[in-house]
């Protein structure tokens, strides 16, 4: 999948923070779950009004799998 972008990310409703963001607001992403994009938007949620990046489903998938079990390195 070539990798999408939405620029302006706050025209869209519904965003989520990850369950796993503390209440300081550190290193925080967001996710929209109903999107008419090809796949799955993610935004920072220090820059609510920046762009997203769109990931596969499966990618996105992958991704929060190995993050459950420790498996993603730097």
């Amino acid at each position: 999948m070539t990798e999408q972008t939405i620029l302006k990310s706050s025209a869209s409703e519904g965003w989520r923070r990850s369950s796993y963001s503390g209440p300081e607001a550190g290193s925080c992403v967001e996710v929209l779950d109903c999107h008419p994009a090809d796949g799955v938007p993610v935004r920072d949620s220090k820059a609510p009004h920046g762009p997203a990046l769109v990931f596969s489903a499966g990618g996105w998938s992958a991704f929060v799998a190995a993050m459950k079990t420790g498996g993603v390195r730097p």
